[in-house]
């Protein structure tokens, strides 16, 4: 919807009900000609006027990773992609026998048994206890009482009871995850240190390859809002930005990109991986300024914009100046143009 005032004092405006030609005085005055246009009116307001640039992203899960184990054999089991695997669970099974999931931050690097200590005793002390197998301290130190309670695990897991346990049972991982891809399905024989399985956490996440160029749309810590398949619109905030760009494709298709994760909840974005979405990012902030709606801009024949003032006193035209635009309002100022004051606009 455009509106267009012309020079020598004549405006025609275009709006929904049709056209109205209006004959400006110079005194400011107005005299119609011409039948009227259906018109309504908007408050000029005070406030911080956000403009906003949308980008595409993916909807996935949080820290994808690989997975490997020191069992060798052939893998008897594996999970389907798209599971989700949680302390205690199996993440595959090679030669018949589970290789499980306990949570924790270092991984299993050595045998562990009775006379060990360190932070990897400890995180098989805490998951032993978390799946429910006491009577023992919690301290990072492998005693008879670590030793009996890793026994009934093992025994429970159908595994050699042998009160040691090493890679080939036991993977440490920071917490539940999703398989997303399966490497090693039944049938294939797997050695130790072979990926296995490519994982992901549970946490939802939208990442984006965002144009090296635009990468000051991307702030740390930055609110954004999110559209989901299906058109429900969640809200975001940035937790990562890449230091580092990288280059794919070739030619004119070759682009330079950084890596962007937003962080978003989790309920209703549903289940799907790699989903497509747009993220509306915040490219420009004018804090405490005066905004009109855009469609209330009357384009000046001679050049510049004007608004249509209503008052108590009738229509008149008023001159400004525009700044900024952003969520369909625009940045205006001159003299006369104040806070509260009614403007013209096409009516619906």
């Amino acid at each position: 919807m455009r509106r267009v005032v012309a020079a020598g004092g004549a405006a025609v405006v275009v709006a929904a009900g049709g056209v109205s030609v209006l004959a400006w005085t110079g005194d400011g005055g107005e005299a119609e000609a011409g039948h009227a246009a259906r018109l309504a009116t908007a408050v000029v307001s005070r406030g911080d006027l956000v403009d906003t640039e949308k980008v595409d992203g993916r909807l996935t899960y949080d820290d994808v990773r690989e997975v490997w184990t020191g069992a060798s054999g052939v893998v008897t089991w594996a999970p389907e992609q798209g599971r989700t695997v949680r302390r205690g669970g199996t993440l595959l099974k090679v030669a018949g026998r589970p290789v499980t999931l306990m949570y924790g931050g270092s991984p299993m690097y050595r045998t562990l048994k009775n006379g060990d200590s360190g932070t990897d005793v400890r995180q098989l002390e805490d998951n032993l206890r978390a799946l429910g197998y006491g009577g023992m301290t919690v301290d990072g130190e492998f005693t008879g009482a670590t030793e009996t309670a890793l026994r009934e695990w093992q025994d429970d897991r159908g595994l050699p009871e042998t009160g040691r346990v090493d890679a080939s049972q036991v993977v440490f991982l920071g917490g539940a995850v999703r398989v997303r891809d399966v490497k090693a399905p039944e049938g294939r024989r797997v050695g130790r240190g072979q990926p296995v399985l490519t994982v992901a956490g549970t946490r939802r996440v939208v990442h984006v390859d965002l144009d090296a160029d635009k990468q000051d749309l991307a702030q740390k810590g930055a609110e954004v809002s999110v559209e989901l398949p299906g058109g429900a619109t969640v809200k975001g905030t940035i937790t990562g930005v890449g230091g580092v760009a990288e280059q794919t494709g070739a030619g004119q298709d070759r682009k330079t990109t950084v890596d962007v994760d937003i962080s978003i909840a989790g309920a209703g974005t549903g289940r799907l991986d790699e989903a497509p979405v747009t993220v509306e990012m915040e490219s420009e902030r004018r804090e405490n300024v005066l905004s009109v709606p855009v469609e209330a801009l009357l384009a000046l024949r001679e050049g510049g914009f004007g608004v249509e003032v209503v008052d108590a006193a009738g229509r008149r035209l008023l001159p400004v100046e525009t700044g900024t635009f952003g969520s369909g309002r625009v940045e205006i100022s001159g003299t006369g143009v104040r806070a509260g004051m009614k403007v013209g606009v096409p009516a619906e």
